[in-house]
Order: structure tokens, then C-alpha cells, then sequence
């Protein structure tokens, strides 16, 4: 076969080489075009970000914002509220010496249980506005000062139990708001209906994992009672807090648990 002609050889070289530049100009098209795109997208990744940030230190601010109104009515709530408390109490102690009549003392002494009794929900309410108690350790330790309390005056004895409480873990207020409502509930009906003279309140904690249990020997639940508003009431807060509240009552007491994720 004949050799081609040097010219012909020197057209198919140069046509090669135009091919080779032009698919590698394609390919260098290609490859600034990508790392546009990735600068576009990153650029447009941070400017997101800065976004989410803004939003993030707008809500931050209206916590702090909030939390500073919550404890200027805490403040407000016990110099006020509660001096004047105080004083309706002092009041009513002085008025029921001086009074010889015993229907009148009969009222007064209404008179000072109820004074007490808003008191103590005066308590609860400025413990609830307080932000520094946003904390696991402050609920659990409230909550056995309140059962202590509530249950000193019966025949009721409370055996509380801790294990593994890590108490900075934070809690929002919502749910310790809902958690000590149904705690109250619990111990009252224990009070009212079980007839129990032993209560064991239990606290644990795992990982994020948060459980109540308030365990009675009394008599347990009647069917008639078994639909209460009490129990609605415990059942509806802690679906509020995406919890389960668990009920299991027998001839020799009823045990009744709380569980949320914290």
C-alpha cells in the first residue's frame, strides 16, 4: 500500500490535535462550570446559615426576653401577692383570739385554710415562672418537698427513691409544669381514695429517658373511678409532653407511672 502524502499526514495530525484541544476545552468548560455551581451552592449554603443564625439569635433573645418578664411577675407575684397574703393570715390569727363566739372562729379558721391554701398555689406558681428551675434536679427535688409536705398532716407515709438523676439536664418549663400538675393529681388521689398508709415516690433517669412511678398499698381503683376526670386529666397533660402515663391497679395497691423523653 502506498504511503500517504506528507501533506495528508500533517491534515489528519492537526485535525487530531484540533479534536484533542476541543474536547479538552469542552472538559475545561465543564469542570469551571461545576465549580461555579459548588461556589453558587456553598455561597448560597452560607447565606442560609447566616440566615438560620439571625433566626436562631432572634429566638434567643426572645427567650432571655421572656425569661426576664417571667421573673419580674415572680418577684412581683411574692412582694405583693404574697405580703398580702401574710397579712390577710396575721389578720384573721389576731381577729379569732379576740372572738369568743365559736361560729365566728369556725369561719375564721375557714377563713386561715384557705389563706394557706393560696398560699401554697401562690408557692407553685412562682417555682413554675422561675427559669432557674428549668432542671431535672429542681423537679425532683420540689416534688418530694411538695409530697413531704402535702402528706405530713395523714396517716400516708412517702418513701421517695432516687437513681441515676443527672440533675443540670434541662426540662423545659411545659413539661414540668405538666409533670408536676399530674405528680399533684397522683398524691391526691392517693390521699383521697386509696387508703393507703404507704406511698413510694421513685425517680430515674436513663440517658434521656425520664420516669415517675407513685406506687400505694391501698386498695386500688374502683371501676366506678376508673374513668375519672382525675386520670383523664393525668393522661391529657402528658400526651401534651408526647409522655405515657401507664396505670396498673390491683386488690393491694395501684402503681402509676410517668415517662417522657427530656
Amino acid at each position: 500500500m502506498n504511503e500517504l502524502p506528507a501533506q495528508i499526514k500533517q491534515v489528519y495530525i492537526m485535525a487530531i490535535v484540533v479534536m484533542m484541544l476541543f474536547v479538552a476545552f469542552i472538559i475545561l468548560v465543564v469542570l469551571m462550570y461545576n465549580r461555579k455551581q459548588l461556589l453558587y451552592l456553598k455561597e448560597q449554603q452560607l447565606k442560609e446559615s447566616e440566615h438560620q443564625n439571625q433566626l436562631l439569635q432572634k429566638e434567643l433573645e426572645q427567650q432571655k426576653s421572656i425569661e426576664k418578664e417571667r421573673e419580674r411577675i415572680s418577684h412581683d407575684m411574692h412582694d405583693d401577692l404574697g405580703a398580702g397574703i401574710s397579712a390577710l393570715k396575721l389578720q384573721a390569727e389576731f381577729l379569732k383570739y379576740k372572738i369568743e363566739d365559736n361560729e365566728l372562729q369556725s369561719d375564721i379558721d375557714e377563713l386561715l385554710k384557705t389563706s394557706e391554701e393560696m398560699n401554697i398555689s401562690m408557692r407553685e406558681m412562682l417555682w413554675s415562672l422561675n427559669s432557674g428551675n428549668d432542671t431535672l434536679g429542681s423537679f425532683v427535688d420540689y416534688a418530694i418537698l411538695y409530697a413531704g409536705s402535702f402528706l405530713k398532716k395523714t396517716k400516708v407515709v412517702l418513701h421517695p427513691e432516687c437513681g441515676n438523676i443527672i440533675s443540670q439536664t434541662p426540662m423545659s418549663t411545659e413539661m414540668r409544669r405538666n409533670l408536676f400538675l399530674c405528680l399533684k393529681e397522683a398524691i391526691n388521689n392517693v390521699y383521697k381514695h386509696s387508703q393507703a398508709n404507704t406511698l413510694k415516690l421513685s425517680f430515674s433517669q436513663n440517658e434521656n429517658q425520664f420516669l415517675i412511678t407513685i406506687e400505694d398499698n391501698g386498695i386500688g381503683i374502683p371501676d366506678s373511678q376508673s374513668g375519672g376526670n382525675g386520670l383523664r386529666n393525668m393522661k391529657r397533660r402528658m400526651i401534651e409532653v408526647e409522655g405515657e402515663c401507664k396505670i396498673l391497679s390491683t386488690s393491694s395497691g395501684t402503681k402509676l407511672t410517668f415517662e417522657v423523653t427530656l
